[in-house]
């Protein structure tokens, strides 16, 4: 049965997911408990994505070299075992190293999934099962932290590792008993791809590291970065050239002439920029400017994650009968009108204002995920379904870490624009600045306040009012940029062909 096939898979693939947001709130905790510093803790979220990225666009041809269902069962076993030694790290570099092959294990995992779930459903519920698929990898990451927040506060940062192993368990008892490899699946490999392979792994591998660390180390100003970057380039371009002519390609790129797939994977990186930047900039803009707690911001996020939940199964129901493009223009537009709400935030907004532009993000979402996958591949031969899954993936990441990059460096920038203008007015020159001077000075001095003493207290107080508005205007700017992105690439929906139950056999 198509639903018991569907449980089997997307269990481990939600914990899978799950692991890329779920540690982020527990890095201090992670440095206190293994004696390093919070700088040096964030190799635990990098190591991770970086090997995770290098196995997603490998994954159709390992599947082929061991066969999809033995491998797929392989890397459950691989990540659960890995996340019960993580949990278990006595040092900050065994804990890195076991997140390394969590990486691995976990790669193939959504790629695999989402192959699996295109051939198990009828062509005309299709639909339903890409929905499936997106409740895991979209409401995923949204209840990470949430999720990592209380496990740690409840319990200790090690139970973030320890709940996938049961689940890891169950997911490989109902795989081995309900998945079957298709029959026309090629297996077998004549010539392993070693250099393809090799260029693959560094350059995916140096990307990702430079847009993880970049904004933290100032960009191109660190020899490292520039390094990393140049040697990134070099591999890729090299890949590009080096596949095409290659016979047997580890990364078979012929899928890109496919009707759709080169737009699709287009959008699937805006989408990625858009969730995996709101699921950095929300957060902390509630805890840095309005104080909230971990889990009162997790709170605030949760809603559109159950947005996106209810609706995946309508909008499953509706693409085997409706024009999916339709469905991904109004999607990107829900996404556009989410962010633009969010650039009305301020610094006394209550907590249902927050909510309310989450819960039309989450809507959007659950309209843009499934239409998208059904359509882009909707003309992809099914041999080449787990290569196409593959990168389709891989562009998801790769859109979220270039969105965390654009953002994180885009806040900095613009929170010092705007400290920049608004301390201008920090003047003996300025009316309002002198009055309101004048009146929180008067105050202080009957208060019992030197006079000098209290001149200082209220420059410190307006100084660190200039640093909030300034702030909260970068946040502006950031949800405002997002809005425009996503309005700028529903042109590309446009060069899709409407998918065919023809095409989907």
């Amino acid at each position: 049965m198509p639903a018991v096939v569907a449980l089997s898979v997307m269990l481990a693939t939600f914990m899978e997911v799950l692991d890329t947001t779920v540690v982020n709130v527990s890095l201090p905790h992670i440095a206190g408990n293994l004696s390093a510093g919070l700088d040096e803790s964030t190799w635990v979220v990098t190591s991770y994505l970086v090997s995770n990225a290098i196995v997603l666009p490998a994954t159709g041809w390992l599947s082929r070299v061991f066969g999809r269902k033995r491998f797929y069962m392989t890397c459950v076993a691989a990540f659960s075992i890995a996340s019960l030694i993580c949990g278990f790290a006595p040092s900050l570099m065994w804990l890195v190293f076991f997140r390394i092959v969590q990486g691995l294990a976990g790669g193939a995992l959504q790629p695999i999934s989402q192959a699996i779930l295109w051939e198990t459903f009828p062509v005309r519920k299709r639909g339903m099962g890409m929905a499936i698929f997106g409740i895991g990898v979209i409401f995923a990451p949204i209840v990470g932290p949430t999720l990592g927040g209380w496990l740690t506060d409840s319990y200790s940062w090690r139970w973030i590792f320890f709940i996938n192993v049961p689940v890891g368990l169950l997911s490989l008892t109902l795989t081995s008993m309900n998945v079957v490899d298709p029959p026309y699946l090629p297996r077998g490999v004549g010539k392993v791809d070693y250099f393809g392979l090799g260029l693959l792994a560094v350059g995916i591998g140096s990307l990702q590291i430079v847009l993880d660390k970049g904004e933290r180390n100032d960009w191109f100003s660190t020899a490292w970065i520039v390094q990393l970057a140049l040697v990134a380039a070099v591999c890729l371009v090299l890949l590009v050239i080096w596949e095409l002519r290659n016979k047997q390609p580890i990364l078979d790129l012929s899928i890109f002439r496919a009707r759709n797939y080169a737009p699709g994977v287009t959008l699937i990186f805006c989408l990625g920029t858009a969730l995996y930047s709101s699921l950095v900039l929300l957060p902390l803009f509630l805890q840095n400017l309005l104080g909230y707690s971990a889990l009162q911001s997790g709170l605030a996020m949760s809603p559109g994650g159950l947005g996106t939940l209810i609706c995946m199964p309508l909008v499953g129901y509706m693409v085997g009968r409706r024009d999916a493009r339709y469905m991904v223009i109004f999607g990107l537009s829900m996404l556009a009108i989410s962010m633009f709400m969010m650039s009305h935030y301020n610094l006394n907004i209550s907590m249902w204002e927050a909510i309310y532009p989450r819960i039309v993000m989450g809507i959007g979402l659950a309209f843009l995920f499934v239409p998208l996958a059904t359509v882009t591949f909707s003309f992809i031969p099914r041999e080449q379904t787990g290569n196409a899954t593959g990168t389709f993936n891989l562009m998801r990441n790769l859109g979220g870490s270039f969105g965390i990059a654009m953002v994180t460096t885009l806040l900095a920038r613009r929170a010092q624009f705007h400290q920049a203008r608004l301390v201008e007015h920090v003047s003996p020159y300025d009316p309002q600045y002198v009055e309101m001077a004048r009146a929180g000075i008067g105050k202080l001095v009957a208060a019992g306040q030197p006079h000098l003493a209290a001149q200082r207290e209220v420059l410190g107080l307006a100084y660190g009012q200039v640093i909030r508005q300034a702030t909260a205007m970068a946040f502006i700017d950031c949800f405002w940029i997002l809005g425009v992105a996503m309005i700028v690439v529903i042109p590309l929906v446009f060069i899709m062909r409407r998918q065919t139950n023809s095409h989907l056999r």
